[in-house]
């Protein structure tokens, strides 16, 4: 037993040492990319009748006179000190910009997994048990096809149908407009909980049904088909034949066995994600008009507002790689089988 934390504890330390590695070439290929891209900062903020002066003066401000070794290692030593720099469309904080925008993606993302799961759950469940079948056939089609529609389609389809035609739904935004929005930790439906309103809990909850139960019906095809198939060869395994042999009923043989076995490789994709969910659908939210990270990050790239941009894409990289790491610890945690 000692043995297998010491080898735990070492495979944990091994991950945790990569991760500054990765964050670094991330770092590095952003700074990179950004400086070759088309487009001047200068001109996003001044526009290109500017005169000379003030292009020069603002330069100076940036430090865009400096040679690239220069803001290179200046850009280095911010990141390390998680100073981001100023928006260059409002002089605001980067990073408060992220921590305001952070809730908004998190409480979509986490009702939209949730929303896959329950749809996507009981469909693996229902195409299992009619294996072979025409029931089985159209779960996996049903899969194929919801992990095939492009999310931003997805998205207007459901706003055509729910919010045009039907007017059930608000086509966009997470809360109206002229109404106060309870302030505490930024996730609305906590917050509304929280601070007892219970009108503010529904016009929340409102305006997040639609956006997260179309995200979570287009991503319930990667459960269900992972669930079906993941349980389909759990159960022709021989420990489960054992099991059958022995006089164990079907019942405790599914949920004692079979379902946890498994259920390894979905903690693994339920991690991904939302691992990648916590960025922000970048086009769903768009579409929505969700004020999300991923809507601020479409935001700073139209307005070329390259310090935002470097900001959210190396914050959310630390959030995905942080994530990554858990659920690889998890996982080797949970399931004995994995060499490490």
């Amino acid at each position: 037993m000692s043995r297998n934390i010491n080898k735990l504890f070492n495979y944990s330390l091994f991950k945790i040492i990569l991760i500054p590695i990765m964050l670094w070439i991330i770092s590095s290929l952003v700074f990179i990319l950004l400086r070759v891209a088309p487009g001047d900062p200068v001109d996003a903020i001044l526009g290109s009748g500017a005169d000379e002066v003030s292009r020069e003066i603002l330069r100076n401000k940036l430090g865009l006179n400096e040679s690239l070794i220069n803001q290179y290692f200046h850009y280095i030593n911010n990141i390390l000190h998680l100073d981001f720099g100023q928006s260059l469309s409002n002089q605001e904080p980067v990073l408060n910009i992220i921590l305001k925008s952070l809730p908004a993606s998190l409480e979509l993302g986490f009702f939209s997994i949730l929303s896959a799961m329950l749809i996507g759950f009981p469909l693996g469940l229902l195409g299992l048990r009619n294996r072979s079948k025409k029931t089985d056939y159209i779960v996996r089609v049903f899969g194929i096809a919801t992990y095939a529609i492009p999310p931003f389609w997805g998205a207007m389809l459901a706003q055509l149908l729910f919010s045009v035609y039907f007017n059930i739904s608000p086509i966009g935004g997470r809360f109206p407009i002229f109404q106060l929005q309870p302030q505490i930790t930024g996730f609305l439906v906590l917050d509304s909980i929280l601070s007892n309103n219970f009108i503010a809990l529904k016009e929340s909850l409102y305006h997040l049904a639609l956006p997260s139960i179309t995200l979570g019906f287009l991503l319930s095809g990667i459960f269900s088909r992972s669930l079906r198939l993941n349980l389909d060869k759990t159960l022709k395994s021989d420990y489960v034949n054992a099991a059958i042999c022995r006089g164990i009923s079907r019942r405790k043989i599914f949920l004692n066995h079979a379902l946890p076995n498994a259920l390894l490789p979905i903690v693994t994709i339920s991690g991904l994600t939302i691992a990648s969910l916590s960025g922000g659908a970048l086009l769903f939210e768009v579409t929505f008009s969700w004020p999300g990270i991923a809507l601020r990050l479409h935001e700073a790239i139209t307005q070329r507002d390259y310090t935002l941009v470097q900001g959210i894409v190396i914050f959310t990289s630390m959030i995905i790689v942080s994530l990554n790491l858990f659920v690889d610890i998890l996982i080797a945690y949970l399931d004995p089988r994995i060499e490490y």
